[in-house]
């Protein structure tokens, strides 16, 4: 099955339809499904009428109890694959505002309560100064400050001590000059002070460290259920559970890898003393 980008996420429908066909084909009612793979009937209708979007789990109890052929479940599991990924295109995102991406972050962080964060370029807004925040959209040719202050504005759910918190930076991400030596100094000074928040952990991965894979992209594990990760040209939204599976195993890894607590803060306050020099 081969797809489009833009076609990632919007396959619930089709998914939908097809599950549905598959139990009108096997001669059962919607109950009888329902009870054939232990859920309830309204969500067997809320699948097929597409108004929730099944797990992969979620089909292969349907597909196990319709007892479908290899053939279909193959064909099956890759549409519920694409239906689970969502493709995020930056320039559409610029197009609605950037003000509103800000306000999508924003219901996430606030409808999660285990957050991690692998920043392999560059400080994420939830850390970042009002300088640097502004400098890392100053490349956009929309108007940002709706962007930045949304950016701000977020960055009160790190108080929120319901809430866990864990981010992991390279050196890379934490000294990439997107501000000035000295106002990057003073971004390196915001991350130590974090770093006593009882909630929040925060990591640091130095240059020439060993870890289990070389890691390509900035990414964000909401609890166990989402997952989006960042691209040059915009950003995948991930549901699959395979994947939640392998990008925390991942996260995981480099975890082991990192500085935490004194050993973070004396590897920050070197490299801030590197900037002010």
């Amino acid at each position: 099955m081969t797809f489009e980008p833009e076609h990632l996420g919007q396959s619930q429908q089709d998914l939908a339809a097809m599950l549905k066909a598959l139990r009108k084909r096997a001669g059962l009612s919607g109950d009888r499904l329902a009870g054939r793979c232990n859920m309830s009937q309204s969500k067997v209708s809320r699948i097929e009428n597409g108004k929730v979007r099944p797990s992969l789990v979620d089909v292969e109890q349907i597909l196990k109890a319709l007892d479908a052929s290899p053939e279909v479940v193959a064909e099956v599991a890759a549409l519920a694959r694409i239906a689970n990924t969502e493709w995020r295109n930056l320039r559409d995102l610029r197009r609605k505002g950037l003000g509103t991406r800000q306000a999508e972050l924003k219901a996430l962080e606030a409808s999660s309560t285990d957050l991690r964060y692998f920043l392999l370029s560059m400080v994420t807004g939830l850390l970042a100064t009002p300088e640097y925040v502004r400098a890392s959209l100053a490349h956009s040719p929309a108007d940002t400050s709706k962007a930045v202050a949304g950016k701000l504005e977020r960055q009160t759910v790190l108080y929120d001590t319901s809430k866990k918190f864990s981010f992991l930076l390279t050196e890379q991400a934490v000294r990439w000059p997107v501000v000035g030596a000295l106002a990057l100094a003073e971004q390196m000074d915001r991350l130590s002070s974090l770093t006593y928040l009882p909630n929040v952990r925060i990591g640091v991965i130095p240059i020439g460290t060993s870890t289990p894979t070389t890691p390509l992209n900035t990414f964000t594990i909401y609890d166990t259920s989402l997952i989006t990760v960042e691209t040059t040209t915009g950003s995948l939204v991930l549901r699959d559970s395979r994947d939640i599976r392998s990008y925390l195993t991942s996260f995981a890894g480099f975890e082991r890898c990192a500085l935490f607590g004194e050993q973070a803060r004396q590897k920050l306050a070197e490299w801030a003393a590197t900037c002010r020099s």
